[in-house]
């Protein structure tokens, strides 16, 4: 079912300043109250699914979950369920809290070998411990480009909550290992949320070093081309709170930041920083944590994104 206007004050207000208007209303046309058709078998093949949540304090968090194909179901096309016996659950994430106090929840299914990706947004119930199911409401569905994905393979997934046990960092200001994790990084997942409309959660991608570290408490990310909807930046128009995950491939960890995000527009910086938009967003970190993944999980890297602006940061 195609929502008629799919678009909150936010959202609106960052296309009309980027002076997209049109293109986003056309674009917009994919988003629905349903899961299209052809998704459920692309959902059932998925081992990752991105998770954003909002905590008792208002604050937006991002988290991974990881599970063997066929963990995540479509018992209908406004439903989607989560085995959580075939997860990797990790207690330790503010995820399982959260939706305690809040049912608001963003969903991305991602699948990094072949650049496909789908968004779920709706409102989660977890009638047992072992299942999970999150329903479409006033929530969406759709698809989203294939730009700034790095193509990954999935060599290994064994379910292992030993990693689980290892000492759980956190803090209110990065420390050296983890400004690594973000300088080597090329991709992270974002979440935002808007009072009404809900929360989300993102992709974003590029060359390693693409994400900067001003300093201790703030990042600063470069807002590339994208589908003209700006979800993202509309929320943290509308409601500034945002909550970061970095992927660790090859260390078999998370990085998970909350904080305050910051718009900037029209910046006079090359080509290479932005692919040509001007845009960047702060990002003012309140608190992070650092935790081993409850799964054991390989990566094949495969290729770069053609999209990709060149920099002196490109990298592999």
């Amino acid at each position: 079912m195609q929502i008629p206007n799919p678009y909150h004050e936010g959202e609106l207000r960052i296309q009309r300043s980027a002076g997209v208007l049109q293109e986003a209303q056309r674009i917009g046309r994919v988003i629905s109250r349903t899961i299209m058709k052809g998704a459920p078998k692309f959902i059932a093949q998925q081992p990752i699914v991105v998770l954003g949540s909002v905590d008792v304090d208002q604050n937006v968090w991002a988290s991974i979950l990881f599970g063997t194909p066929g963990f995540i179901a479509v018992p209908d096309d406004k439903t989607l369920e989560f085995d959580l016996t075939r997860a990797g659950v990790n207690s330790h994430d503010p995820f399982w809290k959260n939706i305690e106090q809040n049912p608001g929840v963003g969903s991305l299914m991602i699948e990094f070998a072949t650049r496909q990706r789908l968004r779920i947004n709706g409102d989660v119930s977890q009638p047992s411990a072992d299942r999970l199911r999150l329903a479409l409401g006033v929530a969406a569905s759709y698809p989203n480009c294939q730009k700034y994905i790095q193509r990954r393979r999935m060599t290994e997934l064994a379910l292992d909550d030993s990693n689980v046990g290892s000492p759980r960092l956190e803090g209110d200001a990065l420390g050296d290992a983890q400004q690594a994790i973000i300088k080597e990084a090329d991709t992270f997942f974002v979440a935002s949320a808007h009072p009404e409309h809900g929360v989300d959660v993102s992709h974003r991608g590029g060359p390693p070093g693409f994400v900067t570290v001003p300093d201790e408490r703030t990042l600063r990310i470069p807002d590339y081309v994208g589908n003209t909807m700006f979800n993202t930046l509309g929320n943290f128009s509308a409601n500034p709170r945002s909550g970061l995950i970095f992927l660790d491939f090859d260390g078999s960890r998370t990085l998970q930041l909350i904080g305050r995000p910051e718009i900037l527009m029209n910046q006079d910086f090359g080509e290479s920083e932005t692919g040509g938009t001007g845009r960047f967003w702060m990002l003012r970190i309140e608190r992070w944590q650092e935790m081993g993944l409850a799964a054991t999980v390989d990566w094949e890297f495969l290729d770069y994104s053609p999209y990709n602006p060149r920099s002196s940061g490109a990298g592999r």
